[in-house]
């Protein structure tokens, strides 16, 4: 238990900004390991953005408090997939060779490609989750944070990593690991999704497989693998085509 509990804070401390005890001890296959609870760290991250909407939209409009919502969990995260979805647009779309697209990715600064990215996936997530009925609005988020982190999970167990200096962001997480890691990560990731419509499923799930396998061949013929910045773009479409699909069938 208190193996799982370490692997548990792990994921917590990389992948969102809330404290964890500091005599937590840190080693790079634990970070790997963690990767079983990234889900279950949408679940919090949802869960942090349905309660600030759950409790705004009583006094503010359903857009406002949907706006204000994702600002929370963007602010919880360290806009850490957001950031990896603005580098992949301006390394992929920039960039002609795989150096050069590495070269890019690296740069601190923001080109034309990320911003409109950004502006075009964060535009899509607050009009969708706005245009849906209010009371379904909080489960989504939860479902759609968790659903969305399971398929970088994916990515590391059927992919390899594409680099190995010491710039990258996810140098640590580039190696897959045990087979129960990948069970428990699709288990917390299917656990809020049985409480929507299952018509909504039988959408979303075969699209997400097929977006996510679409995205891996892409890549890999790309830069021969995937990065940390391709994890969190994908998480970011993912999670887009969650609220998408969901619009769609209500």
């Amino acid at each position: 238990m208190k193996t799982q509990l370490n692997l548990f804070l792990t994921a917590l401390m990389f992948y969102t900004r809330i404290p964890v005890p500091k005599t937590l001890e840190y080693s790079p296959e634990r970070l790997n390991r963690s990767t079983r609870y990234l889900p279950l760290i949408g679940w919090i991250v949802g869960g942090v953005g349905a309660a600030v909407f759950y409790g705004l939209v009583q006094i503010f409009p359903v857009s406002l408090s949907v706006f204000l919502s994702m600002l929370a969990t963007i602010l919880l995260t360290g806009s850490f997939h957001e950031d990896g979805f603005a580098d992949f647009c301006d390394g992929f779309g920039g960039g002609y060779t795989r150096e050069k697209i590495f070269t890019i990715m690296k740069d601190s600064r923001i080109g034309t490609y990320g911003s409109v990215g950004l502006i075009g996936m964060l535009g899509t997530k607050f009009l969708s989750l706005q245009s849906l009925p209010v009371y379904v609005i909080p489960l989504t988020m939860v479902a759609a944070h968790g659903f969305s982190r399971l398929m970088p999970v994916m990515i590391i167990f059927t992919s390899r990593y594409s680099r190995e200096d010491e710039l990258s962001k996810s140098k640590p997480i580039g190696k897959r690991g045990k087979q129960s890691d990948l069970f428990l990560a699709i288990l917390f990731a299917l656990v809020p999704t049985a409480f929507l419509p299952w018509q909504m499923m039988a959408v979303v799930l075969p699209l997400g497989l097929l977006l996510t396998f679409g995205f891996k061949k892409y890549i890999e013929r790309k830069i021969d693998g995937y990065t940390g910045d391709c994890l969190g773009a994908l998480q970011q479409m993912v999670e887009v085509l969650f609220y998408l699909c969901l619009l769609a069938i209500s």
